[in-house]
């Protein structure tokens, strides 16, 4: 509606402190604030009272044949959504229904298992680093007991 930048404010806010006084300023302020709420609140009740006329009065069907016959890709993919809502939606007694459990503990097996693989792995590989951790260690105190200072690494660059 009114489009007010920072200088703008900037101005208006150096002239009422000129014309108000610094005295009176402040309930000016709080009393326009008071007012733009109201003024909000005002517009806010309007807004929802003509959103539930119009809902009362069917122009939402209206709105939605207008987008259907000014947008026909448009609604084909909403009744292609409300198709594919409705058949996710299985009666858990029919066939389907019946199929769609056995996949989902099917699914859910199979991810365990992953999963104990995965964990079976992971510890099988902690447990090469530990003894290969081990064996460093020990070589490392071969080399400290035979009085050598350099380390074993280094050994093969000499």
């Amino acid at each position: 509606m009114f489009d007010l930048g920072w200088t703008e404010l900037l101005v208006i806010g150096i002239v009422a402190l000129i014309v108000i006084g610094p005295k009176d300023l402040p309930v000016v302020f709080r009393n326009v604030g008071r007012f733009m709420g109201k003024a909000r609140g005002m517009a806010r009740e309007f807004s929802t009272a003509m959103n539930q006329a119009a809902d009362e009065a069917g122009v939402k069907d209206l709105q939605k044949s207008l987008k259907t016959a000014t947008n026909p890709v448009g609604s084909a993919m909403d009744g292609v959504k409300d198709a594919a809502k409705s058949m996710t939606d299985l009666n858990p007694d029919s066939e389907t229904g019946k199929l769609s459990k056995e996949r989902d503990a099917a699914r859910k097996k199979i991810e365990a298992n992953a999963a104990r693989m995965a964990a079976e792995r992971k510890a099988r590989e902690a447990a090469e680093a530990v003894e290969k951790a081990d064996a460093l260690e020990a070589s490392l105190k071969d080399d400290a007991a035979a009085g050598d200072d350099t380390p074993a690494a280094d050994k093969g660059k000499a």
